[in-house]
């Protein structure tokens, strides 16, 4: 190590504690951060396809619904660097930015690489020194103070500590959810973690036989009864049949809340409306015009013409219609089963692929113990957190990487300006 102290010790170096290490070298302090693995910003390179999603368009009320009743905690984080101020920090590193969809921000190049370098630049720029290869086995207190840490090869003392370790998602890029361990032994409570946008699996063997199929406009709702309410969220958007269930943007948003369900639950019942702009009374008033119209035709080619031909066939059998049948055929309860499984396809979950295919992770270190104006330990004086070590997720399309610059650059002025 290249010194024995710092002034400010962030542990991790993804998106949020990059981010806080300049936002407090800016501040004057000598910084330095720590990482388990040998090179900084391995998960950063991952996300959006490696296009890097760094933010979205939307505005700082919208952004924060998205994350739920919680979101109002990252209001303070947000009013020091929103999307808008992330687009202006990163330009100014020599990152132009765009919107090619009007919603989803990325950097011109498509690289997620160009906004690791300019991350990188910057904090050497500011003397940060990067310490890779380097665990934190605990914190070192002195009361309710923090004086430093303890890491495998020593001691060092820093009166101030930001924990920048992200949550337990994409374990061989770094996230272990070693960050809990650290606030759990000065005294914060961990929310349980799950796996979030991740893919589901399901108990019923028909999605093998869809698998590769998109829908490019789904509507996904789970409603069921959860420690004596009647708990009911959706997601809609893309969704991708896989050989073990479902994929795509509409499944891992709903992911976050079926993976919290799935830990009071053995399975969850989701409901797939396939055609979300087509009730079912619509379509019940389509498939009797093809009895009138189409008599000849089978059901299962008329139907062809709304949906994925495996995807059609799948829904004509769980309707009890043969493959070959014609609307003059089918009786009226099977009409209105077709009807209802266009509109409202049951799966049942009971599984999700795990932390090893999780973008995020539900769960992790409490609000009620951290200081939104601040992001420090309303336990231990001079601890901070940022990012996905709190128990704050969001949805899919920029929200999460806004959360981890966001609360990157607040911690770690609040540390700067602190001392």
């Amino acid at each position: 190590m290249p010194e024995l102290s710092t002034d400010i010790l962030i542990v991790g170096a993804g998106p949020s504690g990059m981010m806080a290490a300049i936002a407090a070298a800016r501040s004057g302090k000598r910084v330095a951060v720590c990482d388990q693995m040998a090179q900084p910003g391995r998960k950063l390179l991952a996300t959006g396809g490696g296009r890097c999603n760094l933010t979205n368009t939307l505005d700082n009320a919208r952004l924060m619904a998205a994350f739920g009743p919680e979101g109002f905690f990252m209001r303070p984080a947000l009013a020091e660097m929103d999307g808008l101020g992330l687009r202006r920090f990163f330009s100014a590193l020599g990152v132009p930015t765009h919107s090619p969809d009007g919603i989803h921000v990325f950097p011109v190049s498509e690289s997620a690489q160009d906004v690791l370098d300019a991350l990188m630049r910057e904090m050497a720029q500011l003397g940060v020194s990067v310490l890779p290869k380097t665990r934190v086995r605990s914190l070192r207190l002195e009361g309710r103070a923090l004086k430093g840490v303890e890491l495998e090869a020593g001691v060092l003392d820093a009166p101030s500590v930001i924990i920048a370790t992200g949550g337990k998602s994409y374990p061989e890029l770094g996230a272990t959810g070693h960050g809990y361990v650290l606030a759990h032994a000065v005294g914060h409570s961990i929310a349980p973690p799950v796996p979030a946008l991740v893919p589901l699996i399901a108990e019923e063997t028909w999605p093998r036989d869809c698998a590769g199929v998109v829908l490019n406009d789904a509507d996904l709702w789970v409603s069921m009864p959860q420690r004596g309410h009647r708990f009911r969220q959706g997601a809609r958007g893309e969704l991708l049949f896989t050989h073990r269930g479902i994929s795509g943007p509409a499944a891992l948003d709903l992911s976050r809340h079926v993976s919290w369900l799935l830990t009071d639950h053995p399975s969850v019942p989701i409901r797939i409306d396939i055609t979300p702009d087509r009730d079912v009374r619509a379509w019940t008033a389509l498939i009797d015009d093809w009895q009138r119209v189409h008599g000849r035709k089978m059901v299962r080619t008329l139907l062809d013409s709304y949906l994925p031909g495996s995807l059609a066939a799948v829904i004509c059998t769980l309707a009890g219609i043969r493959p070959d049948a014609q609307p003059a055929e089918v009786t009226r309860p099977q009409r209105q089963a077709l009807a209802e499984l266009v509109t409202g396809l049951p799966l049942t979950i009971t599984a999700t692929e795990g932390f090893g295919k999780a973008m995020v992770t539900r769960g992790g270190v409490r609000l009620k113990g951290v200081d939104p104006a601040t992001l420090e330990s309303r336990t231990v004086k001079g601890l901070f957190f940022a990012g996905e070590v709190l128990d704050l997720d969001g949805p899919c399309g920029g929200y999460n990487l806004t959360w981890a610059f966001s609360s990157g650059w607040l911690a770690g002025k609040a540390a700067g300006e602190g001392q």
